[in-house]
């Protein structure tokens, strides 16, 4: 069935039923859902009907019009005059987009507000999905998203599901434009976009601030569980090996299970601290720097004159007792930007495959003994 012919029938359908889904014409016509949402797209860009979620509608108090020939678009774009623009096909404020997220945490409370924000700016509709933790529980939310006619993927996949080659290999196959949001995938992962934080340089912005203050050995006390911490340690380790320090111990401390396990691990910091094994660290999270800062307390050590500390995260840390110096990832950035790469792509799905990292940003307090107020550097 030629596209003419497709769009036709998607008007009869329209105008004798009142409204249609996308899933349902599919089944009928025996056409993609996704051929028949780009036809449906290109439809309610021109006036010929109103495209809802999952479908369209008549427009209200209108007979529908015939579908123009691709040769009679050509000729109303030749006639235009100069100076007039023409309606952009596919256009943002007929956009619909999905935004799959993990549950709970509060680092993506901000991406999402990010992407909640921009998409209000741009008159795009976002919906909504949490997934569980396995990619089967993945896969099934974005099914339903695609089924729901959505034009476009925004992935925030959840924190314990790596990106192995079968995780990659489904990215890579999802049908309409996708953007992977605050995480990283490889080759594997095919057209996928991708916009993240750079948190390896957030990491080097952190050690290097503290060497400034006379430190040469920084320790990283990182979540175990975290896809971050390899790139925070990847950071750390350049900015010691650029500026000639001595490497600092790195401390995991677990998240999920005993927690006898979790209380250990911070008493062996405290311990290497009380012992001068370090004098400066970078904490991979707030709620950990805070834990941290209570604990040293209990020891009689003090921060930041026993303990130079940075926080990565900067969610809560101005509310510390001792206010943290924090790496600041920047989250909502973060989230505008996967939606506009979407409806980038959307728009002109020849550009450039873009992987985006933003910068993260110290706001130096009183935690790292640099004194003075709150400031970005």
């Amino acid at each position: 069935m030629l596209a003419d012919e497709r769009r036709q029938a998607i008007l009869r359908a329209v105008e004798h039923r009142g409204a249609i889904t996308v899933k349902e014409l599919a089944t009928e016509m025996g056409v993609s859902a996704v051929t028949l949402r780009q036809d449906v797209r290109e439809l309610a860009d021109r006036g010929l009907l109103t495209r809802v979620h999952g479908g369209a509608r008549a427009l209200a108090g209108s007979e529908p019009a015939p579908v123009p020939s691709q040769a009679q678009v050509q000729g109303q774009a030749q006639t235009q005059t100069q100076g007039q623009v023409a309606a952009a096909p596919g256009g943002a404020e007929h956009r619909t987009l999905g935004l799959v997220v993990p549950p709970g945490g509060y680092y993506y409370a901000e991406v999402i507000r990010g992407v909640q924000d921009a998409a209000r700016a741009r008159g795009v509709r976002v919906v909504l999905a949490v997934s569980g933790e396995s990619l089967a529980d993945h896969r099934e939310q974005v099914r339903r998203l695609l089924a729901g006619g959505v034009d476009g993927l925004l992935l925030m996949l959840h924190p314990g599901l790596r990106p192995t080659e079968e995780t990659e290999r489904w990215l890579g196959g999802i049908e309409v434009p996708a953007v992977l949001v605050e995480r990283r995938a490889g080759p594997g992962a095919g057209r996928l976009e991708q916009v993240a934080s750079d948190h390896a340089y957030g990491a080097a912005l952190a050690v290097r601030h503290l060497a400034g203050l006379g430190h040469d050995r920084v320790a990283l006390v990182a979540r175990a569980e975290s896809p971050n911490t390899a790139l925070l340690s990847a950071g750390c380790a350049e900015a010691v090996k650029s500026m000639g320090l001595v490497p600092g111990p790195e401390y995991r401390i677990p998240t999920t299970g005993d927690a006898a396990a979790t209380d250990a691990r911070f008493e062996e910091v405290v311990g290497a601290v009380a012992a001068g094994e370090f004098r400066a660290a970078l904490v991979h999270n707030d709620i950990d720097a805070i834990t941290l800062l209570g604990l040293l307390r209990a020891r009689n050590l003090r921060v930041p004159e026993d303990l130079a500390m940075i926080t990565y995260d900067d969610e809560v840390a101005e509310l510390s007792e001792i206010p943290l110096t924090a790496v600041a990832p920047p989250k909502q950035a973060v989230g505008s930007w996967a939606l506009e790469l979407v409806l980038r792509r959307l728009a002109d799905p020849a550009a450039p495959l873009a992987e985006v990292l933003l910068r993260p940003e110290l706001r130096v307090r009183a935690s790292c003994g640099a004194g003075g107020a709150a400031r970005p550097s």
